[in-house]
């Protein structure tokens, strides 16, 4: 009976074996698993650090930290650093980097042998077979492989940081629309209680006889306006509050966190970046990672070109043992023959891919210039429109409001007026807050565009 041969390694190739687990056990895991390059890329980026959390000990120091930071009202920063310590969200993005490094080491290591043994028996005869199997190709091309692992890894480095820094940047726009929400409102509900007087004063007038049904219509419409418009804001403020919630990973009495009454002051000069698209090609993460994902294709076009004409080699020792018969010894050598396909299928596909990662990051460079300018138009115009009604808007509703109380006191002007002009300046300030707000969001926005990617949202 006629099987399989046994494929044993001889002496003969056992330097190659040799210089195989030697290359294995180069291979290893890092101490810190490539964390501190993220680490060291997100403080740079947000100012705050971020640290993976392996062990139930890392969660209890970062529960503690929170709890913490919670006595006090939030601040941006004591935000951010929240919800570094408490997005579990982020923390399972962070498995992606020990997935991609457990990747780059085996890429670092040659497959394991393949042992095979089958056992046949019939008519009193007994026929073993057994085999070990080493791929020779996967030694080969080991230094390419394991390279073009280090560059994904270290892709996987830069997407981390990256994760990190966009949800910096979503909390801290959502800091500020929950701060400026709850501030509002306050304002709000002021408008609300003037209408209620203004209403009740004109039904009252309108059964005195001292008021016509038009005018006193005009009041209550005002009034139905303002409550609703009350409503409303109280919902915002509510949704804010629970949108920046859910980024800072919050839940039971942690929800009962408290924020400051009131926006920060507009700074007295708005940033002028230098170079800010020179320093987003060379900062922005997802420019880097385009950029990282470009040279592991180039790599890889090159292990494909060096494997185009050979794409299985295996190489082992064999011998078969067979009842009464002596043991058979040899070698046997696999070889994939092109004679079908020469392996430009797998260049061409290969030198597609590569271009198509140079056109992306372009691509990616291209919109990462032309967001700086964008965000940074954005960043003054809200600069300039918050300095606007804060030195022009709010001033001057305040002199209207004091002239119009000096002409009420004179009765010159009616109590329907005073308080149509009190509605106006509450306007006026909720305007300037809303300012502020748009103000510190496009800020955020402009420093994710320089450091970090897209600021779309």
């Amino acid at each position: 009976m006629t099987n399989k041969p046994i494929r044993l390694i001889t002496v003969k190739f056992l330097p190659l074996a040799a210089a195989s687990v030697f290359l294995a056990g180069c291979a290893s895991f890092s101490e810190d698993g490539g964390f501190n390059n993220v680490s060291a890329l997100t403080k740079e980026r947000t100012g705050q650090p971020v640290a993976l959390q392996r062990a139930d000990s890392d969660r209890r120091v970062a529960q503690d930290r929170v709890a913490e930071l919670l006595k006090q009202p939030l601040t941006a920063d004591s935000a951010v650093e929240i919800a570094f310590l408490n997005n579990r969200g982020l923390q399972a993005k962070f498995g992606e980097l020990g997935i991609s490094e457990a990747d780059y080491v085996r890429a670092g290591r040659l497959p394991n042998p393949v042992l095979s043994f089958g056992r046949l028996s019939g008519g009193g005869d007994v026929e073993i077979d057994r085999a070990v199997l080493f791929n020779v190709l996967g030694l080969l091309t080991m230094p390419i492989a394991s390279h073009v692992g280090q560059q994904r890894f270290e892709q996987a480095q830069y997407q981390a940081a990256s994760d990190a820094v966009a949800l910096a940047a979503d909390v801290r726009r959502a800091y500020f629309d929950a701060v400026s929400a709850q501030e509002l409102v306050k304002y709000y509900g002021q408008v609300k209680e003037t209408a209620d007087v203004s209403n009740e004063l004109a039904r009252r007038m309108l059964q005195a006889g001292n008021f016509n049904k038009l005018t006193q219509m005009r009041e209550q419409a005002f009034y139905a306006d303002a409550t609703a418009q009350f409503a409303r804001a109280r919902h915002q403020a509510t949704a804010d509050r629970e949108r920046l919630t859910r980024f800072l990973g919050l839940f039971g009495d942690q929800v009962n966190f408290s924020l400051p009454e009131r926006l920060p002051d507009l700074p007295k000069q708005p940033t002028e970046p230098v170079d800010a698209e020179r320093v987003a090609l060379e900062k922005r993460l997802d420019v880097l990672m385009a950029r990282r994902d470009t040279e592991a294709t180039a790599k890889s076009l090159g292990l494909t070109k060096a494997t185009r004409f050979v794409n299985v080699l295996e190489v082992g020792y064999q011998n078969k043992s067979e009842t009464g018969r002596p043991r058979s010894n040899g070698y046997e050598i696999e070889l994939e023959l092109p004679l079908f396909d020469f392996g430009s299928t797998r260049a061409a596909r290969a030198e597609a891919i590569y271009m198509q990662a140079v056109n992306r990051t372009a691509e990616v460079a291209v919109n990462a210039r032309s967001e700086v300018r964008e965000s940074y138009s954005a960043y003054l115009t809200a600069y300039e429109l918050a300095k606007h009604y804060r030195d022009e808007v709010v001033p001057l509703r305040k002199r209207i409001s004091e002239e119009n109380m000096l002409r009420y006191n004179g009765m010159l002007i009616s109590v329907f007026e005073l308080l149509t002009d009190a509605r106006e300046q509450v306007a006026g300030v909720t305007g300037y807050v809303q300012a502020l707000r748009d103000f510190w969001v496009a800020d955020s926005n402009l420093q994710t565009a320089l450091t970090g990617g897209s600021s779309a949202h």
